[in-house]
């Protein structure tokens, strides 16, 4: 092996282990080798997104494909960050677009069909997203991760049963993939399956407790310290119903709360508010307990800086949702709520 490839092999097992840092500096000594290397390009793409710096991961991936116009990687690298978090759908679109032109292996279209679905479903555009399936390539595919994204389009389209049948088969294959569990346990869910949801939820639970923290997240002091001016900004109806509330901070929701029926994902967990015209709460329980779950807000963030809008968000939609019940949409996803 060559001493280039030497570099961007040790830097891409560094990433997988969680250490963008260490994978940047392979990056950079595959760089002083070959300075137009588009392989070390994506790589730094990869680790800046990983530290959620979205603006350096695009230039990088930008930079990757303009060296070799036929790499794939990096543009749909490019396509994944302008959908989240930068939200630039039509760009994404684009990109997508342009690898379907000329991309031949299966895996390859299939993640820029995906991508594109993800485009369009945030847009708000479902029915282009449904139809976008139906262009998917015929599986099985080489990378079970892929089975699973396709799985996951097709629990976002509403297609329950194929979901099920394609997310069951990818965490056979990919046993440790906890997106995977989680969406099976999601579609199971929809399917009335609760006893499966449960064992789903709770093996993702389990997956997701040996995944590191991102490399900007706080130590717990500085977090309910966030916690606390988030709480302090909320609007007059949210922060009454909070008043003299205790506030406790975890890195997810305990297994038995899971197994009660709460996602394991969910950042905020509200108890002890009860609906405007309902009777006040009584008994020694009756205080108002605010629970807000570092990982799992963490997992919705790019960066530090995103930490305290996310918290403050979640906790009000939480607490309208307990004040004046839920909108109606049976396809929404858990709430948090026991089942």
């Amino acid at each position: 092996m060559d001493r280039l490839s030497a570099h961007l092999d040790r830097g891409w097992d560094l990433l997988g282990q969680g250490d963008s840092r260490g994978a940047r500096t392979s990056a950079r000594r595959a760089l002083e080798i070959d300075r137009n290397s588009p392989e070390a390009h994506n790589l730094l793409g990869q680790a800046a997104a990983r530290e959620g710096d979205a603006d350096e991961a695009l230039e990088h991936y930008k930079q990757s494909y303009s060296l070799d116009d036929g790499y794939v990687d990096p543009m749909l690298n490019a396509a994944e960050v302008l959908i989240h978090p930068m939200a630039r759908f039509d760009e994404a679109i684009a990109l997508c677009d342009e690898v379907l032109e000329f991309a031949e292996v299966k895996e390859e279209r299939a993640d820029a069909v995906l991508l594109k679905f993800d485009a369009l479903h945030a847009m708000g555009q479902d029915a282009a997203a449904r139809a976008l399936l139906d262009d998917l390539p015929e599986g099985p595919y080489e990378a079970p991760f892929t089975g699973y994204l396709v799985g996951r389009a097709w629990f976002e389209a509403g297609e329950f049963d194929r979901a099920t049948a394609l997310l069951t088969e990818a965490v056979k294959a990919e046993p440790d993939n906890a997106d995977g569990h989680y969406y099976l346990a999601m579609t199971r869910d929809r399917l009335r399956d609760w006893k499966g949801a449960t064992v789903a939820f709770l093996e993702a639970r389990e997956l997701d407790q040996r995944v590191p923290a991102p490399p900007w997240s706080p130590d717990k002091e500085a977090f309910h310290r966030t916690v606390e001016k988030a709480l302090r900004g909320l609007e007059p109806e949210v922060a009454a119903a909070l008043e003299g509330a205790l506030v406790l901070v975890a890195d997810a929701p305990g297994m038995e709360v899971v197994a009660d029926g709460v996602d394991p994902r969910t950042s905020v967990l509200v108890e002890g508010v009860g609906p405007v015209d309902g009777p006040a709460p009584e008994g020694p329980r009756s205080f108002v307990r605010v629970f807000v779950y570092q990982r799992n807000v963490e997992r919705n963030c790019g960066a530090l800086e995103q930490l305290e809008d996310e918290i403050s968000g979640q906790v009000a939609e939480e607490v309208r949702h307990l004040l004046h019940g839920p909108v109606e949409d049976d396809d929404a996803a858990p709430s948090g709520e026991p089942n």
